[in-house]
């Protein structure tokens, strides 16, 4: 009688691990399905114009005969968006806004988020109430002064003129802060014991702690300022500074010829540096969240 039980006892285990491996396997394949029908939702409206820029020009874009994929790949309006604007020159002014943009918004943003996040200073949380409150008005109801200020000081129609009005962001100042304020007190009682000067604790012990901070940084003051077109439009005349966004915009307004797959291709060389330089920094950005998000 013992072995009998045992061996149904046996028997209704091994049926409940068979049960909850299939529960497990159908789970996992939910799970995927979900998944793959987010993906679809969130990147079908953006994959699918962006996959008529390879169309042959015979072929229509939309309405009546046009087809989701091309019936015959092309790379002619890629071809036609350099022929009708200066691109290459286009794209280095963009990237030279772009990194002058990283270069200070790390840089003050750092030292900045620094100052805020350290004890003993007492007007630290006027500060932060300051700059707090500058997130509040918009950057079109001052645009207007920060023309006519970089106009007055001979800066209309220049790379600087573009980059300085961005010289640093409060969300970023913020930002810093916060992935500041995350590290552990006792890390700085122990540099204050070894007796590290402030530049050398902010170096050698600040600033490793904070990488996927500033990554975040980094990337997001690149991306606004290689996408940025309002601001550009105003502050730049000439066909030489013009920049990235500027410069797909010229064919719309100087030829009327200008097709939809020729826009659509210049969406495709303006998202591509954005895409790789995510691609490359995505573990450090979604670090750099969880070190700043918690503080804020």
């Amino acid at each position: 009688m013992a072995a009998v039980a045992e061996s149904t006892a046996r028997f209704k285990r091994h049926r409940r691990n068979e049960t909850n491996r299939k529960l497990k396997g159908w789970r996992l394949v939910m799970r995927y399905v979900v998944l793959v029908l987010v993906l679809i939702f969130m990147l079908g409206p953006i994959f699918v114009p962006l996959i008529a820029a390879f169309k042959s020009p015979s072929e229509p874009v939309f309405g009546q005969g046009a087809t989701l994929f091309p019936q015959t790949w092309s790379l002619d309006a890629f071809y036609e968006i350099f022929e009708k604007t200066n691109l290459p020159r286009a794209i280095m002014n963009s990237l030279t806004i772009g990194l002058l943009a990283v270069f200070s918004h790390c840089t003050l943003a750092t030292v900045g988020g620094y100052m805020l996040s350290r004890r003993g200073w007492t007007l630290r949380n006027i500060a932060y109430l300051v700059i707090l409150s500058a997130m509040i008005f918009p950057f079109e109801s001052i645009m207007l002064s920060l023309f006519s200020m970089m106009n007055s000081i001979g800066l209309y129609d220049s790379i600087i003129g573009v980059w300085l009005p961005g010289l640093l962001g409060p969300l970023h100042l913020l930002l810093m802060r916060a992935a500041f304020l995350g590290i552990p007190e006792e890390i700085e009682d122990a540099a204050f014991i070894d007796d590290a000067g402030e530049f050398r604790r902010f170096w050698s012990i600040f600033l490793p702690q904070v990488k996927g901070a500033l990554t975040i940084v980094g990337l997001t003051s690149f991306i606004y300022a290689w996408s940025d077109f309002l601001w550009p439009l105003l502050m730049l005349r000439s066909a030489e500074n013009q920049t990235m966004m500027l410069a797909l915009n010229s064919p719309q307004e100087s030829a009327p010829g200008t097709t939809y797959r020729t826009i659509l291709a210049g969406a495709i060389i303006a998202l591509a540096p954005v895409l790789l330089l995510f691609a490359f920094t995505q573990r450090y950005f979604f670090r750099g969240i969880e070190e700043g998000g918690l503080n804020f």
